[in-house]
C-alpha cells in the first residue's frame, strides 16, 4: 500500500482511476474540500474511517497531513509502447523524460508541472530516480493519479524507441545550441530533463535530437530542475496554441 497525503492529493486521486483502498480523515475536519472527499468517495464506493487525532497522528507520521490520507494499491505504471500508443491519440504527442532526478521534491513539482502542461505520459529511470512516495504524492498536488507513468531501465533504448515512433527528442542543456525558445515545438516532441547537479547524461544528449539551453542573466548560472522544466512545457504550448 502507499499513501496519499494531504486533502488536494487525496481529493484528485479519488477523481482519477487510481484504486484507492481507503481514505482515513481525523475528527474535526470541516470545509468544502473534505465535503467533496466525501462525496467523492461514496460515488467510488471508497471506505472512509473518521480517525481520533492521535490515531490519525501516528498514521501520518508526523507529516502535516491537513487531516487526510489515503491508501491506495501501488503506484500503476504503464509500458513504453503503451505509452507512446496512447500519446499518439494527440494532436500534439508530448512525452516528458526525466534522466535520473533525485530529489522528491523536484520530481514531484515537476510532475505537478507535467500534468497542468497537458503532457501525454513522463518516462523516469528505474534507477537514480526518486521513488513515487507520499512526498512526492503531497508536492504534485494530485498529478501523480492523473498522469502517465511509464519506468525504464535504458533511458537512451527508450529514446531510441521514441524515434522510431516519429517523435524528436529535445534535450536541456547549459550548452545547448539554441535558446528554448528558438526552436519549433510544432511536432511530437519528448523534452529531456536531466539531474540536479549533473544535467542529461553524456550518452543521454548524444542521442537527442536538439539541446537547448535557458540563457542566464544572473550570477547564478543555473535554474532549480523543476523550475526549469515548467519554462521548457509552457514555451512548448505557447507556440502550439496557434496550431
Amino acid at each position: 500500500m502507499q499513501k496519499i497525503i494531504g486533502r488536494k492529493p487525496v481529493l484528485e486521486a479519488l477523481k482519477s482511476d487510481a484504486e484507492i483502498e481507503v481514505v482515513y480523515i481525523a475528527f474535526s475536519q470541516h470545509g468544502e474540500i473534505i465535503s467533496q472527499i466525501f462525496s467523492a468517495a461514496k460515488t467510488r464506493g471508497v471506505k472512509v474511517t473518521q480517525l481520533a487525532v492521535p490515531k490519525f497522528d501516528k498514521l501520518s507520521d508526523g507529516q502535516n497531513a491537513q487531516g487526510v490520507i489515503a491508501l491506495k494499491s501501488s503506484q500503476k505504471y504503464f509500458e513504453i509502447g503503451e505509452l507512446i500508443e496512447k500519446s499518439k491519440k494527440s494532436l500534439s504527442p508530448l512525452l516528458l523524460l526525466l534522466d535520473s532526478i533525485q530529489d522528491t521534491h523536484n520530481l514531484g513539482a515537476i510532475l505537478r508541472s507535467a500534468e497542468c502542461a497537458g503532457s501525454d505520459g513522463v518516462i523516469i529511470t528505474t534507477n537514480q530516480t526518486a521513488p513515487i512516495n507520499e512526498t512526492v504524492e503531497k508536492i504534485a498536488a494530485g498529478a501523480v493519479s492523473h498522469l502517465k507513468i511509464c519506468k525504464v531501465t535504458n533511458l537512451v533504448r527508450a529514446i531510441e524507441d521514441l524515434k522510431k515512433n516519429g517523435f524528436w527528442i529535445v534535450g536541456t542543456h547549459l550548452s545547448g545550441e539554441k535558446n528554448y525558445d528558438q526552436l519549433d515545438y510544432k511536432m511530437p516532441v519528448a523534452l529531456v530533463m536531466g539531474n540536479e547537479e549533473k544535467g542529461i547524461r553524456k550518452l543521454v544528449a548524444e542521442n537527442c535530437d536538439f539541446l537547448v539551453k535557458i540563457p542566464m542573466k544572473g550570477k547564478i548560472g543555473s535554474l532549480n530542475v523543476s523550475v526549469s522544466t515548467g519554462i521548457l512545457l509552457f514555451e512548448i504550448n505557447r507556440q502550439r496554441s496557434t496550431i
